[in-house]
């Protein structure tokens, strides 16, 4: 009787091809989807984690649970709150740009709540924010055209602020920003008529001093600004204009450094006075 013998590869084969097909098994179950751990979690116990999360530094854990949160208490309190706190947690993450329309979002929706003036305070320190870096910058280099809208829609939310809600706990710090705020648009504007005096570009100064002049009144950067002027059209050669100047600038800073050292040496940032 002839028997067969099978070779050492052919008897582990389907051993081998068996374990192949168990792991591809086990690959599929865990590309399945994720289990939600919130799943069983009540409202308030989901508000208490995302709160955790976002005390703890871990934002983007928090967004997640902030964002559930607003889904499964739509139409309550609670899901407003869910709302300003993610828009809280954009910005703590350095997210500009989402805890702005997490607030518009938020602003639109809900124009009667009593946290509308906290959102409105929030828009705009989200936005100061951006100020800070977009001013940050100037101590000792050459300066072009800058993008100041962050700032300006930074004051406009703490404008709309004050205005509407004048005894609001966080409208004195709004004001203040305001000022501060002011006094940063005016003194980049001067920087730039600086910038532009110093290689000779004198009409573009004059245009820049002026600029400053008309739409900030009453800041420190005025003082500067008139000096600039009145040193533009002397370079231009023209003294009436440049007399004109130098009166006003006498009258308003009767001791003005300017008139007898010139400018100022750049000894820091000016924005390090915030």
């Amino acid at each position: 009787m002839k028997t067969h013998r099978l070779s050492a590869d052919r008897l582990r084969a389907p051993t081998l091809s068996a374990i192949a097909l168990g792991i591809a098994l086990l690959a599929g179950c865990a590309s399945g989807p994720e289990k939600d751990v919130t799943a069983g979690w009540s409202p308030n116990k989901l508000y208490a984690e995302a709160m955790d999360e976002r005390a703890a530094g871990n934002y983007d854990k928090a967004i997640q649970y902030f964002e559930k949160l607003e889904g499964r208490a739509a139409g309550t309190p609670l899901a407003q709150q869910a709302q300003l706190e993610k828009a809280y947690a954009h910005y703590k993450n350095g997210e500009q740009a989402q805890a702005i329309a997490t607030l518009d979002r938020f602003i639109k929706l809900h124009p009667a709540s009593p946290a509308l003036d906290y959102a409105l305070y929030l828009k705009g320190l989200v936005n100061f924010n951006d100020n800070l870096g977009l001013f940050g910058f100037i101590s000792q280099q050459d300066l072009s055209e800058r993008d100041q809208k962050a700032a300006k829609d930074s004051f406009e939310a703490f404008k709309e602020l004050v205005e509407r809600f004048p005894d609001s706990r966080y409208a004195p710090d709004a004001r203040q920003r305001m000022t501060y705020i002011v006094n940063s648009l005016a003194q980049s504007e001067v920087h730039v008529a600086r910038y532009y005096y110093r290689r000779g570009a004198f009409v573009a100064a004059i245009n820049r001093a002026q600029a400053a002049l008309k739409d900030y009144q009453n800041v420190p950067a005025t003082e500067e600004a008139l000096y600039i002027l009145m040193k533009s059209y002397e370079a231009l050669e023209m003294p009436d204009q440049a007399r004109d100047a130098r009166r006003v600038l006498e009258a308003n800073f009767p001791a003005s450094p300017f008139l007898t050292q010139g400018f100022r040496r750049d000894s820091g940032p000016w924005w390090k006075l915030w």
